[in-house]
């Protein structure tokens, strides 16, 4: 049970993205609809997902960009870095324990000067997933090799509803 796919790829991404090509890791890619939107862009993308019905339902909704997904797992994927790992309920689907292992494992996904961007759920809830994070923590996470450039809400109506009111879109720069 996936409460939180939204069944596309959310209008501020959609708007956010510019002109040329970047390299794109999508960890937890469910579906893959960002994986999709990524590769018709002409971007050098790869969707990684750990789920095998995950991966199945993603390889159908891709079509000829199916090759752009494979099973891995975040905490061990071998690539070079990325221009911008892409953050739509990754983070929110780990256990709060394993938090402080994203944190050490993004910036290494990351090029210097690269981009987190994404979608991040904020609430206080200690119920989950989805698990919620305090602003205060994720700056805890990841000010030591990001900082913060963008953060707007994201209207209610532009959200599935077990996170609606409770997103914003962020973009955190890799430090060089």
């Amino acid at each position: 049970m996936t409460p939180w796919d939204a069944g596309g790829v959310p209008p501020a991404l959609r708007t956010w993205l510019g002109g040329q090509p970047i390299r794109v890791l999508v960890p937890g890619c469910g579906a893959g609809y960002e994986v999709r939107f990524f590769a018709e862009r002409g971007d050098e993308v790869l969707g990684i997902d750990f789920a095998d019905a995950a991966l199945e339902r993603a390889w159908r909704t891709l079509g000829r960009f199916a090759n752009r997904v494979r099973k891995a797992d975040f905490f061990a994927l071998d690539e070079a870095p990325f221009d911008l790992v892409y953050e739509r309920t990754f983070l929110c689907a780990l256990p709060r324990p394993l938090w402080p292992q994203w944190a050490e494992r993004i910036p290494t996904l990351v090029r210097p000067g690269g981009l987190l961007a994404g979608f991040f759920f904020f609430d206080d809830n200690e119920r989950g997933p989805p698990f919620g994070i305090a602003a205060e923590r994720l700056h805890e996470l990841l000010d030591g090799n990001f900082h913060l450039v963008e953060d707007q809400p994201i209207p209610a109506a532009q959200s599935v509803p077990v996170l609606a009111g409770k997103e914003r879109w962020q973009v955190w720069k890799r430090r060089l």
